[in-house]
């Protein structure tokens, strides 16, 4: 049984606020349902690019690891390595914030102007090390764009989890108790109207008699 909301005094004053508050709560609850939907779906959404997203980066690391190895057979280890090691350089990921239904999410950018990831001699390595760098270009992007993504359904899985205890506590408690204490009310108030009725009757009966 839905528990009843406190009042202070059983009044119809009191009872009239007690339907502008289940109208209200009932308005909300609406509104809660409808953001609900909407995180749900974007969560989806994003759940399938990054399913997608992280079966593309293990092809794409797959290809990389045979290219790389078919580089280090065509120039030796030693000499691969002396070439790789001139395109070592620092990386810079913009990150920012957008929007999705009141929820910030982060936003990952990297710059790739700022990276440095060919400074091997074109001339002195095969393709086989451009197709190397190539792909290794595309796994780091990607893995960008996965920590985004990552990040992105933990702070919306956080936030409807948080919105589905607003929406079971409306669902529930609040409405329920709301409309439990006004049919209360409404039948305490038929209860003394009938008494009322009752006494006046008896009054009548009285001054008759007399």
């Amino acid at each position: 049984m839905p528990q009843l909301i406190k009042v202070t005094r059983p009044t119809k004053i009191e009872l009239i606020k007690l339907r502008r508050r289940l109208a209200l709560a009932s308005r909300i609850q609406k509104l809660v349902k409808d953001r609900v939907s909407i995180l749900v779906m974007e969560f989806l959404q994003i759940a399938e690019q990054t399913v997608e997203l992280k079966k593309s980066l293990l092809e794409d690391f797959s290809a990389m690891y045979r290219s790389l190895s078919l580089s280090a057979g065509y120039h030796g280890y030693i000499a691969l390595e002396k070439e790789l090691s001139a395109s070592e350089g620092g990386l810079e990921i913009a990150a920012g914030l957008r929007n999705i239904g009141g929820v910030k999410i982060p936003a990952f950018e990297l710059k790739k102007e700022k990276r440095k990831i060919r400074g091997y001699s074109p001339a002195d390595t095969s393709s086989w090390v451009d197709r190397t760098a190539e792909l290794s270009e595309k796994c780091l992007e990607n893995i960008v764009e996965l920590a985004e993504l990552q990040k992105s359904m933990a702070q919306l899985g956080a936030e409807i989890n948080r919105t589905k205890r607003i929406v079971n506590a409306l669902e529930y408690l609040i409405i329920p108790g709301l409309q439990s204490t006004i049919k209360y009310l409404n039948m305490k108030f038929e209860e003394r109207d009938r008494e009322e009725k009752a006494r006046l009757k008896r009054v009548k009966v009285l001054l008759e008699r007399k």
